[in-house]
């Protein structure tokens, strides 16, 4: 019998797991694939996402890791670019985009040093319950064809976006839409490897995010139809990026012209909007299997690691004193919908794709929002001060 299961051992899982076993209670995460392994991301923390790591003890092995230290933003509008220097504010003078391989691995690692276990390779194929209904552990299979029970006091899902724990616990999804955007990325070397860059054109969107191997991930969002070019493009997709990116964002995209591309072009569309139901009795959701949004405002991993401390605060007392499990994850799921509501909002705002004008207005809002909550992340209470140790 485990105190919690999390499944899936990513940005989201991986922070849980690490939080709630240095809280001392017996954790195991469980994932379906074998870690650490890519996934679909362009991995770009912002200020709050950094604040976290910082926090938490971890950014300077993201750094020792080989992740390029970003001192300055550049934005560019209608051709026009400015350049700023990042300055400490929440306590971090920097920030951060590491490939998900090696974060998510990092993570891992530290849930492990804190004492949680990990197995690979299991997909959790339904719930165990009580008598009484509540859900008391998780049914798998291993990769052998086996069955497997792993009993527990909690289970977490953290399997993401797809999420098929949601469907096993029965979440509500209680507000819920589809971004009309599309999103292509690949990497690039011969960019600069200190400065985010993000430009702005009529209906363009496009950014660069350096990362590990002297490479930068290069992004392009536009409204779904306006990407066909590229989506029917075959073979000749990349070539079709570029040369998008050059009629687009002229400037970005001669230099990615004459950079070298190392990875072939990944994109997806038409992502969902929503947010879920976060828990039940003996179950909760972290992560996008509890929430999503369009990646327009880079908040995905962010959004992690803050609804990672906040259930971990829930679980911590929960397993402490039953009688407040209810309270604690009302409480959790209340404190989450608060804290991602502006970006929630700014996100659908921005994939409706107004006028370049109005565009920057809301970017400057969103910036503004992202500042007011990484000082609110950095005044979380310190109780994961000693997992730094």
């Amino acid at each position: 019998m485990y105190d919690v299961v999390v499944v899936g051992a990513r940005c989201a899982g991986a922070a849980t797991a690490r939080l709630v076993a240095g809280m001392g209670h017996d954790v195991l995460m469980v994932d379906k694939t074998r870690l650490p392994s890519d996934t679909l991301s362009t991995h770009g923390l912002i200020r709050g996402g950094v604040v976290q790591l910082a926090r938490w003890g971890l950014l300077d092995r993201v750094l020792a890791g080989g992740a390029p230290a970003i001192t300055h933003v550049l934005f560019g509008i209608n051709g026009e670019p400015k350049v700023r220097r990042i300055k400490e504010r929440a306590g971090v003078d920097v920030l951060v985009a590491p490939r998900r391989r090696i974060l998510d691995g990092l993570l891992v690692d530290a849930a492990m040093e804190a004492g949680a276990e990990l197995r690979t390779e299991v997909t959790a194929t339904g719930l165990l319950r009580s008598d009484d209904g509540r859900v008391a552990g998780i049914v798998g299979r291993s990769a052998d064809g086996d069955r497997v029970e792993l009993p527990a006091r909690v289970v977490v899902g953290a399997d993401g976006r797809g999420s098929r724990m949601a469907g096993y616990f029965g979440a509500e999804t209680y507000e819920q839409s589809t971004s009309p955007c599309a999103v292509f990325y690949t990497y690039v070397t011969g960019l600069r490897s200190d400065t985010y860059e993000f430009h702005i054109a009529p209906d363009t969107f496009a950014g660069v995010f350096p990362t590990h191997d002297g490479a930068a991930c290069v992004w392009l969002i536009r409204p779904t139809p306006l990407l066909e070019p590229i989506r029917t493009a075959g073979s000749t997709r990349t070539a079709a990026f570029v040369q998008q990116l050059e009629l687009l964002v002229p400037d970005l995209g001669h230099r990615v012209r004459a950079g070298r591309v190392t990875a072939r072009l990944r994109g997806i569309a038409n992502l969902p909007n929503y947010l879920r139901q976060s828990h039940g009795p003996g179950w909760a959701l972290v992560g996008d299997a509890g929430y999503h949004r369009d990646p327009i405002t880079g908040h995905g991993i962010t959004d992690a690691f803050r609804d990672a401390e906040l259930l971990a605060i829930a679980i911590d007392r929960s397993l402490d004193d039953p009688t407040l499990e209810r309270a604690a994850m009302t409480s959790y799921q209340r404190t989450r919908d608060a804290m991602l509501r502006e970006v929630f909002d700014l996100t659908r705002a921005l994939t409706a794709f107004p006028p370049p004008d109005r565009f920057v207005e809301l970017q400057l809002q969103l910036s503004e929002a992202l500042e007011r909550e990484a000082d609110e992340l950095a005044s979380f209470p310190g109780f994961t001060a000693h997992l730094a140790a």
